[in-house]
């Protein structure tokens, strides 16, 4: 059962995280932050994970906190549910192209977190969203998911389509490399016996 819920809960934020890595894609997100929310659903769509995720936060301030852990608790969610990773593929990459934006994302589920993201955003805002908050999702999601991630956005003159290129690709790559792969059963992905 590749499946997860995950509750935390601190003086910030209160989330729940329902997942299946095994889904169609079904997503039910309300996190308070409305572009967050598209870009999670981004994650589900073209992962094909089914995503359910709450966060009551404290937005009032910004919306810093509420990006931040949905993103360490989704990545505590995956953990969870890939359990000891035996039979997985364990790498995944995708490049996936808006328009004129296209994104690159590379993960390994490793067990060693690892952020390397390279992102000139054209401006900084999308409507309410600070772009740079998109990072912080990435770097809770990593911390606590414990893979090595590699995000570039290759080219894009519109903001919104370099980050949605971005969260398309994270969940393309995420579906690969959590993918069973028949030819492993039951054996960890890895020279060491484990991950």
């Amino acid at each position: 059962m590749r499946q997860a819920d995950v509750t935390r809960n601190t003086l910030e934020t209160k989330i729940s995280v329902r997942i299946n890595l095994d889904g169609t894609g079904a997503a039910e997100l309300n996190t308070g932050v409305p572009f967050l929310d598209h870009m999670l659903d981004q994650i589900a769509r073209h992962g094909v994970i089914d995503l359910a995720i709450t966060c009551d936060g404290d937005t009032h301030i910004d919306d810093h906190h509420t990006v931040e852990d949905v993103g360490i608790t989704l990545g505590q969610a995956f953990a969870k549910a890939l359990g000891d990773k035996k039979g997985i593929r364990r790498y995944g990459h995708a490049y996936v192209p808006l328009d004129e934006a296209l994104s690159r994302v590379v993960v390994d589920f490793s067990g060693r977190p690892g952020l390397h993201y390279f992102v000139e955003y054209t401006r900084a805002r999308i409507g309410n969203f600070d772009v740079d908050l998109a990072r912080e999702f990435f770097q809770g999601f990593v911390n606590h998911a414990g893979v090595s991630l590699h995000i570039d956005n290759l080219r894009g003159d519109n903001a919104h389509h370099q980050c949605e290129t971005i969260f398309k690709a994270f969940g393309r790559a995420l579906r690969a490399a959590a993918e069973v792969d028949p030819r492993l059963a039951g054996v960890v992905p890895s020279t060491k016996g484990a991950l």
